[in-house]
């Protein structure tokens, strides 16, 4: 996609790095607090997925965590539209998985006093949630129709595609919690972290799509499109189906958590790759006016 959006300055430019370091900085924080909380229980003892240490003390990094990288991933502008809709939908899937937890809380912790009221906590939560929500999607419409560049999101097809699959997140999702409680809170986490999943691998394909186009002059068509995007793409469908196939052959009671974490580190490599891929331009396709840098795409 050709565009004549202008140059990046440099705090722009700067901008961008941060969030997305700051995206590696808070898996990182998870990471951590999930061994930490391990080290303080008897060898050998892990919940059966990351999602079970919200029921932990762990629980208050977990929640912030997806919260924050939520945010990040809807703060942060794709280099294309269709990469800005999937990233804006993977936030607010992100914050469900953080608000909604998973009903198997496991049975490896360091202190039973951690585990919370879901039913309570959900009810107050989910609604502001939803509220915030809503006001997310205002402000954007508002922004959107108050863009007067000749290219910007008015009138963008995509961008309305964006919209709606935001509105209908938002109101499909406050309409089962209303409607539904007990399934809302027994099936919530798993019905939004698995288009989590699918909304990642796709941005990730978008960026393996975008970068080889940009090595085709270098490389050719050929060879632009095997680039560490699609690698990374690739393992993140591969290893989670190989675990799932191996647990259907052998007990493996801690699959769960070995798909996650490697996800979550796939994760983390991505944003690493694109930070150091757009260090000094922000979005594909643009440049800084600090660096005077560009690659078209």
């Amino acid at each position: 996609m050709t565009t004549s959006t202008p140059e990046l300055t440099g705090y722009t430019v700067k901008t961008y790095r941060y969030l997305r370091l700051s995206m590696v900085t808070l898996l990182l924080l998870l990471g951590a607090a999930v061994l930490i909380e391990r080290a303080h229980t008897h060898p050998g003892c892990f919940q059966t997925s990351i999602s079970a240490y919200y029921y932990t003390p762990a629980q208050a990094v977990f929640v912030g965590t997806l919260m924050a990288v939520g945010v990040c991933m809807i703060v942060l502008k794709g280099s294309t539209e269709w990469e800005d809709v999937l990233l804006n939908l993977g936030g607010m899937l992100a914050t469900v998985v953080a608000l909604v937890p998973t009903p198997d809380a496991g049975s490896c912790f360091s202190s039973s006093e951690a585990r919370p009221d879901i039913a309570a906590n959900v009810a107050n939560n989910i609604p502001a949630a939803f509220l915030a929500g809503l006001a997310g999607v205002a402000m954007t419409a508002a922004v959107a129709r108050g863009d007067s560049a000749p290219e910007g999101t008015r009138g963008s097809y995509r961008h309305g595609v964006g919209m709606s699959l935001a509105l209908a997140v938002l109101v499909g999702g406050f309409g089962w919690f209303l409607l539904s409680r007990q399934s809302f809170l027994d099936y919530a986490h798993y019905g939004a972290a698995f288009p989590l999943f699918g909304t990642i691998v796709a941005v990730v394909l978008l960026n393996a799509r975008g970068y080889g186009r940009r090595l085709t002059a270098v490389t050719g068509p050929r060879q632009a499109y095997r680039n560490r995007y699609t690698a990374i793409a690739a393992l993140m469908l591969t290893f989670p189906a190989g675990m799932w196939l191996v647990s259907l052959v052998v007990r493996w009671d801690h699959v769960a958590l070995w798909v996650e974490a490697t996800l979550l580190l796939l994760f983390a490599a991505f944003w690493t790759s694109q930070t150091q891929e757009l260090w000094n331009e922000g979005v594909r396709g643009q440049r800084s006016r600090s660096s005077g840098r560009r690659v078209s795409q």
